[in-house]
């Protein structure tokens, strides 16, 4: 049978070059196109060693010519640092660089936990194979393509570091969330635990830690209890990303495995990092661990700490209640978490069953007019006696930018900084309210931001960040980098840096969970109105009048 194997990038050029089904790409172009001819024999007869082979042989088909809008493909730009491998019924397998690509003479060693350590003695599968995938869609119509698939995270049979040769440094990056802690914790554990790796560093304050700060060395004694803690134990801070200093010092301290946990513009640094690595042709494994509160990372599932704060959240809510609850006319402002998307505003929403109405940044809302806020706060004050409001912070900020006439001002990492949207808020319900409808109104703002990020992760969380810091080890081991992980359908795969950071994660207003919430408070979808001009919503072009709300 023939095999085509079809690899795509960003790069203009192509070859295309002969391929011996296992060895790996050692082009260092992404963008290579490679054809080969071989017999199903010789392919499926070695693919159990290698880190390139690919599954069952079947015949490939070409890339359609109308491929960047190919939807069983992709529907966004391809990602540099992956391989597309596409077979005859529209699997595609996305794959991630591995250490062989630009060192392709690169020894590799049995795993140690062939000889069944403490940890894995009862595994009945001890190792993932080659052809073990992700898909990353799993509701399909019947005759649809089978669609994007990662591979699979967990230790593999050969490694590509023996363990005492390997130094590995974790740094943590960004803003505080639940369980950085947890995630270092067990990076620490994984590394000496299951492949006996002594020599631990931790990067100290974040990327320019690398460059500036002095390093702590890590064992399984000095992380014992960091979980119990919150924030990081290594400090974190926002910037300071010079790639060049960053792998000057990674070379002169001899480190050949870096754990990056962060957000988005901490993995975009992990991806330029990566390169350059690749660039000196260093072994360097280089895994990214996705960090970010409001669950905005792509791909993946949630994100670790998205769970501890939806729960910590109903502290909040349940204050706000409680105080309204007590008030004549009672008002009651929760701004959570959610710089552009709201997860936390929604899920804590759902859960509360407290809350009256929910904004966040993706619904477009208006505070005058029939059908506007203010007409459904006081519908429901005149109802209930009171009124609960979650907020996300991200929400209304074109509306008190251009009231207050503020500057777009950005921090070190590039995020625009945020305008309180909760006081402003507040202050259009007292001027409206109290001037306007001469009713007096309890109002209650409460914003727990600080002390959502401060905490330590729940126990749901906990159990999550270990297989992250797992995942990340067996990856890294097995000689895999420039990849980030993360759970996808449930089962945690290794995903291509690029695809977690070329799109944020956003509530989808035209899903069934944000109709889920609509129903759950009956609040309005703030979606309807006459006078027209244009906005976007989910990607889609809808009229807005010039109070902000949206005809559909």
């Amino acid at each position: 049978m023939d095999l085509k194997v079809c690899c795509f990038g960003y790069s203009k050029t192509s070859t295309s070059l002969p391929v011996s089904p296992p060895t790996p790409i050692r082009s260092k172009s992404q963008a290579s196109i490679l054809s080969s001819s071989s017999s199903s024999s010789s392919s499926s007869s070695s693919s159990s060693a290698s880190p390139k082979s690919f599954f069952k042989p079947r015949s490939f088909r070409s890339l359609p010519s109308n491929w960047r809008s190919f939807n069983s493909i992709k529907s966004q730009s391809q990602p540099q640092n992956s391989s597309f491998h596409i077979l005859n019924d529209g699997f595609v397998l996305e794959d991630v660089p591995h250490l062989t690509n630009f060192l392709p003479d690169l020894p590799s060693y049995p795993n140690p936990l062939q000889k069944k350590t403490q940890s894995y003695g009862l595994v009945k599968k001890t190792f993932v194979t080659t052809e073990d995938v992700v898909a990353e869609n799993i509701v399909v119509q019947k005759d649809s393509p089978r669609g994007v698939h990662f591979r699979r995270a967990g230790p593999r049979e050969k490694v590509y570091f023996k363990s005492d040769e390997v130094r590995a440094c974790i740094v943590t990056c960004g803003g505080l969330c639940p369980g950085i802690n947890t995630v270092i914790r067990e990076l620490v554990c994984a590394l000496n635990y299951m492949y006996g790796v002594d020599d631990i560093l931790g990067i100290e304050g974040g990327y320019r830690g690398f460059y500036s700060k002095n390093t702590l060395t890590l064992t399984t004694k000095v992380v014992n209890d960091i979980h119990k803690r919150g924030g990081t134990f290594l400090k974190t801070s926002r910037g300071g990303h010079d790639t060049k200093k960053i792998v000057d010092n990674i070379q002169d301290r001899g480190i050949n495995q870096v754990y990056i946990i962060g957000g988005d513009g901490t993995q975009k640094g992990a991806a330029l990092i990566y390169k350059e690595v690749e660039k000196r042709g260093l072994q360097v494994a280089v895994a990214g661990i996705p960090k970010t509160i409001d669950n905005d990372i792509a791909v993946i599932d949630k994100s670790f700490g998205f769970d501890t704060a939806v729960e910590e959240a109903q502290r909040a809510i349940h204050a706000a209640h409680v105080e309204v609850e007590s008030v004549e006319n009672g008002v009651g402002i929760v701004k959570l978490m959610g710089r552009y998307s709201g997860f936390i505003a929604m899920y804590a929403t759902l859960a509360s069953r407290d809350v009256d109405c929910c904004l966040i940044p993706e619904s477009p809302f208006y505070l005058e007019g029939k059908g506007g806020l203010f007409q459904f706060v006081e519908q429901r004050l005149k109802e209930n006696g009171h009124i609960v409001i979650v907020l996300a912070e991200g929400a209304g900020q074109d509306y008190v930018a251009k009231d207050i006439h503020a500057a777009g001002d950005k921090d070190a990492s590039g995020n625009k900084l945020l305008l309180d949207v909760g006081l402003w808020l507040s202050e259009k319900f007292k001027a409206y309210f109290t001037k306007g409808q001469k009713m007096e109104i309890n109002l209650k703002y409460i914003d727990p931001t600080y002390m959502i990020r401060a905490i330590p992760s729940n126990a749901s969380d906990n159990i999550y960040c270990t297989l992250l810091a797992h995942s990340a080890v067996h990856g890294a081991m097995a000689g895999y980098t420039g990849f980030t992980v993360g759970p996808v359908n449930s089962k945690h795969a290794y995903i291509p840096i690029s695809r977690v950071t070329e799109v944020q994660n956003t509530v989808k207003l035209r899903e069934r969970m944000w109709a889920r919430l609509l129903a759950s408070t009956n609040q309005p979808s703030f979606l309807d109105c006459n006078e027209e001009q244009e906005t976007v919503v989910d990607g889609m072009t809808v009229g807005v009048n010039n109070n902000g709300c949206s005809a559909m």
